[in-house]
């Protein structure tokens, strides 16, 4: 009859375990979750069992532990602490009866353990008290959101389940909380970027329509006219083009779908062709190019994505520098290969600069709009660079200039 216990414990913790390494494989975070769900349910009722089991047949305190129970009882702990979702039980009294590192980690880490310590005691947390109840009234919660607010802001899933009862209510809640931090990140982002993209597509579109009805209602018939607004409509129709190249180009290369073929880059040659495919849009803002790398200098890199960071960036540079200012490229070379673009132009307020590289975020919408810009070109570079196990920053000063330095990793 003693045996029979660890036994059946056994076999449930193996199916615990069996779960786990399922939920960790899936590939579908909703399978994953359900998986989890079931890893947490099995572990409640192998957690209350053993209470009333323990009870039956083991009146007195056993100080004595056999080795078989001592291998259930490890095996149990190894699979309840290597589950990232946190893991909380009470009682009819609300006091916690079993928990896992995770939910340790979330309430108080300052406690030696949470076991016996009221719920009330950890948290005040309206929404989690408010779902245990329910729980222990036989009524499952589920979606119910937490957030929490300490060093860092934590949002959580949290589902609530009633568990064991024998006709006189349920024994105890099951509450299982699931970190959603990062989807809700992700989520936040995706609308901003939609918001963003849909913005960047109006403008355009909306000076098309305008003169196209424009054309449409007489303005065909005065040649002038005409093809003064033709050239807006081509203009605009371009910007639109680009837009959606850089995010295409974006997308492949967040999406890891950009393959690097790094060779040795003679950098010279490299900053002299984008310099010449750049000559006429220097000549027209009045600002010129100046290529100070020194002859034999090669750098390790893809050299089509470091021709395109470097256009980006001398592109850049060109529309913001003064007229008759000048961009010029250069090589440090030290424990990585450094190229650095720097202008002369206005320079950029120190609160922008932290945000430079996100994707759509300008310093002067206005003004990068006239030019051209889409709000992607220093998101591409940036992703680039760590492509390559490199990075990108920027330095500036108000009034002096910016230099924007691509930082390479020796071959």
């Amino acid at each position: 009859m003693f045996s029979e216990v660890p036994k059946r414990q056994a076999l449930i913790i193996g199916v615990c375990v069996v779960l786990t390494v399922l939920a960790l494989v899936l590939p579908s975070s909703s399978l994953r979750i359900a998986f989890s769900v079931l890893v947490l349910l099995t572990a409640a009722i192998t957690i209350f069992t053993s209470r009333k089991d323990t009870k039956k047949l083991n009146p007195l305190p056993d100080l004595s532990q056999s080795p078989e129970s001592f291998a259930v009882s490890s095996l149990f702990e190894a699979t309840m602490g290597s589950m990232r979702e946190g893991l909380l039980v009470v009682d009819k009294d609300m006091r916690v009866v079993a928990s896992n590192s995770a939910a340790h980690r979330l309430f108080n880490p300052s406690l030696p353990r949470l076991n016996s310590q009221r719920l009330t005691e950890l948290t005040r947390n309206p929404a989690i008290y408010s779902a245990f109840l329910d729980a222990l009234k036989g009524v499952e919660r589920s979606g119910v959101k937490v957030e929490t607010h300490g060093p860092e802001r934590q949002v959580f899933d949290l589902r609530v389940v009633p568990i064991g009862g024998n006709g006189e209510g349920p024994e105890g809640a099951l509450g299982v909380f699931f970190d959603i931090t990062r989807t809700e990140r992700l989520e936040i982002i995706r609308q901003e970027f939609l918001s963003n993209v849909s913005h960047e597509l109006r403008t355009p579109l909306t000076a098309i329509i305008a003169f196209v009805e424009t054309l449409e209602t007489g303005a065909m018939e005065d040649p002038e006219s005409s093809q003064r607004f033709l050239s807006i409509i081509r203009k605009n129709a371009s910007r639109m083009h680009g837009l959606i190249d850089d995010i295409l180009e974006l997308t492949a290369i967040e999406g890891g779908n950009v393959t690097l073929r790094a060779v040795s880059v003679d950098l010279r040659e490299l900053v002299a062709e984008v310099c010449a495919s750049l000559a006429a849009k220097a000549a027209a803002n009045r600002v010129t190019l100046v290529n100070r790398v020194e002859p034999g200098v090669t750098v390790y890199a893809d050299s089509r994505r470091l021709e395109q960071m470097l256009t980006n960036l001398i592109d850049n540079g060109l529309k913001f520098s003064r007229e008759g200012g000048t961009v010029t490229i250069s090589h440090e070379s030290g424990t990585r290969d450094r190229i650095l673009v720097e202008d002369n132009g206005e320079g950029i307020p120190a609160q922008h600069l932290e945000r430079l590289f996100e994707r759509f975020y300008r310093v002067d919408r206005a003004r990068s709009r006239d030019m051209g810009g889409t709000g992607l070109g220093l998101a591409i570079v940036k992703h680039l660079a760590l492509l390559h196990g490199g990075e990108v920053t920027v330095n500036s000063e108000l009034g002096k200039g910016t230099i924007f330095t691509i930082h390479l990793p020796k071959r």
